[in-house]
């Protein structure tokens, strides 16, 4: 399970729920609930940590909330 910030939204547009790691550039995923679009974001977040150090790409370090109300 990754430490790295998730929002989770609906989207009218995609009439889904949108997960996405803002520390993580371009990883996201949707599902029909909040539960399948965390569990879908948590496959794509693995994907992308195993993607980049393939490529030697830095992996960011989780920093924790990001955003304050």
């Amino acid at each position: 399970m990754t430490k790295h910030e998730i929002i989770l939204y609906w989207s009218d547009a995609d009439q889904s729920f949108i997960a996405e790691v803002p520390e993580l550039a371009g990883c996201a995923a949707d599902g029909s609930t909040r539960q399948e679009a965390l569990a879908n974001v948590e496959v794509v977040i693995d994907e992308w940590i195993e993607t980049a150090k393939e490529l030697g790409r830095p992996i960011p370090e989780p920093k924790g909330r990001l955003l304050f109300a």
